[in-house]
């Protein structure tokens, strides 16, 4: 959706895009949290079940970015309907980023929510949020 003001185009499904790419690395580490462990297609599943729409594409590059920082780790599994599948987890770094992270998001949300019920102050001025 784009919103036309005053000769200014902003791309609000670009935005939402950016916000998204933003946290998917947060949210493979939570899908592995709470499944111990997954292969790819079925973290793509999750995360398009949960509206956060990605693709093969996007996704195998973070995994193994993710690797290689030494949060995952991977094992291999014979698969009776194709080729053998390559099932990730969290390794202890991974669930301690995790856990900073979720400290990060629930500080975020918090920031953002007394923004949006104005109950942020900064210099001793309230921001007020009008809305029509």
């Amino acid at each position: 959706m784009e919103i036309i003001d005053d000769n200014v185009v902003i791309n609000s499904d670009n935005i939402k895009s950016q916000m998204r790419k933003g946290i998917l690395e947060y949210c493979i580490l939570s899908i592995l949290e709470c499944n111990g462990e997954a292969y790819a297609s079925s973290i793509i599943s999750e995360l398009k079940e949960a509206e956060m729409i990605v693709v093969e594409g996007t996704l195998y590059p973070l995994l193994t970015r993710q690797k290689n920082q030494g949060l995952l780790k991977y094992r291999w599994e014979e698969s009776k309907q194709g080729p053998p599948r390559k099932y990730y987890s969290l390794t202890e770094k991974g669930v301690m980023t995790l856990k900073e992270l979720d400290n990060a998001w629930n500080e975020l949300v918090e920031a953002i929510t007394k923004i949006k019920t104005n109950d942020n102050y900064f210099n001793n001025v309230k921001i007020h949020c009008d809305s029509d």
